[in-house]
């Protein structure tokens, strides 16, 4: 038998391991747990290049990975070309200048046959210039606006930023060769329109130094607003109707339309939009369409291309750009936006000049002549623009086909 003594040793053994087991336990605990406040008070520091390159990063340009054997990154170059939009503040305005005088000129030879030798031609566009006066100049809102008593609004009514004529002169015109222009002549052009409105002097030079003061004499400068709900997502909106949510009418209800006979007003406005793009002018020589939206849209492109003379009727799928290189000339230069080959639109029809200069030995020389001078009164009051951009073989091409017959 055992001693009470001997009994007791076996667990005082036991109480002692587990007595420097726990303390070892809360010793590795206050280790770890003095690691962990080292790392978290030295964290800041070591984490702040972290940051930065995070920063860096998204600070810098995004740049997504090409696809392989897809394209390529645009050049700089390339970029430049199309990065030519002007704003209000003038960013992106080129350095340059032009003077009325020189503006005249450019105008008379280049875009007096749409819009008026003074800018007041409604034939073809709405008028430039009209509807404004020195009091408009000074307020800068234009009371005619309010008033309502001008019988058609003009360019120079309307728009309150400088810029927009100056970027869309560059961008958009003349009609039949934009962006031909150099920023100078851009200047000019924009100054004679100015002097026609009486906004700036005859003897104005526009430059790039002084186009903000004229700014300030833009009649309807302050009638831009921005208290619409066009103008940010979430602003009040302009009307107080509520969104149909059920039993909704399938289309809405027709309350007014053109009367039939204003319905070719305007000409083909078929032949007068480009072929390209969703949108189809109506071929007004026609009565209304009433299929689908989707058919309405074709037949109104094969339209469009037979007024153009870029197909037929009988071969729809067949252009005239396809298998004539003197029509891809015509196309390209604009000649058929005021030209058909077989219908009469702005100018004469080509098979109409054809049927005039048939058996004239120089027939060929004279329309080389009349195209590249421009000129009017042959075929009515609207005159031609001259043509002196397009290259003298270009020329010979077209009127050779002209005179075939646009065959």
């Amino acid at each position: 038998m055992f001693t009470s003594t001997e009994r007791k040793s076996p667990r005082n053994l036991r109480q002692r391991v587990q007595t420097v087991v726990i303390a070892g336990l809360w010793a590795g605990a206050l280790v770890l747990a003095g690691l962990t406040v080292a790392a978290w008070l030295s964290a800041p520091a070591k984490a702040a290049p972290a940051n930065a390159s995070a920063a860096a990063a998204a600070s810098a340009p995004v740049k997504l990975k090409t696809p392989s054997g897809i394209g390529r990154d645009a050049t700089p170059a390339e970029l430049s070309a199309w990065d030519i939009d002007v704003r209000p503040d003038f960013k992106g305005l080129p350095k340059g200048q032009g003077s009325v005088a020189d503006g005249q000129k450019l105008f008379d030879a280049r875009c007096a046959s749409c819009h008026g030798t003074f800018g007041e031609s409604n034939e073809v566009f709405n008028p430039l210039v009209g509807g404004t006066t020195a009091d408009d100049i000074k307020t800068g809102h234009v009371a005619s606006l309010r008033a309502n008593n001008q019988p058609v609004r003009t360019t120079l009514m309307k728009v309150d930023t400088i810029s927009t004529i100056w970027d869309y002169i560059r961008r958009a015109m003349p009609w039949n060769a934009p962006r031909s222009l150099t920023p100078d002549e851009v200047y000019a052009v924009t100054a004679y329109i100015l002097n026609l409105g009486e906004i700036v002097p005859a003897d104005f030079v526009l430059s790039d130094k002084n186009i903000g003061d004229v700014q300030k004499r833009m009649p309807n400068r302050n009638g831009m607003t921005r208290a619409h709900g066009m103008w940010r997502v979430g602003d009040k909106p302009d009307t107080h109707n509520k969104a149909c949510m059920q039993d909704c009418p399938e289309a809405g209800i027709v309350t007014s339309a053109l009367p039939a006979y204003a319905r070719d007003a305007h000409g083909d406005l078929a032949a007068q939009n480009r072929i390209i793009g969703p949108v189809r002018g109506v071929d007004t020589k026609l009565p209304p369409l009433s299929g689908t939206a989707a058919q309405n849209a074709s037949v109104r492109r094969t339209a469009a291309l037979v007024t153009l003379g870029m197909t037929s009727p009988d071969a729809p799928a067949q252009t005239a750009a396809a298998t004539s290189p003197a029509a891809t000339l015509a196309d390209k230069n604009g000649c058929l936006a005021c030209h058909g080959v077989t219908d009469k639109k702005i100018g004469p029809a080509f098979s109409e000049v054809a049927t005039k200069y048939h058996g004239q030995s120089e027939a060929a020389e004279k329309l080389v002549a009349k195209i590249r001078a421009g000129g009017a009164g042959n075929w009515g009051s609207m005159p031609m623009p001259p043509q002196a951009q397009v290259a003298e073989t270009d020329v010979r091409t077209m009127v050779d086909w002209i005179l075939r017959g646009a065959h």
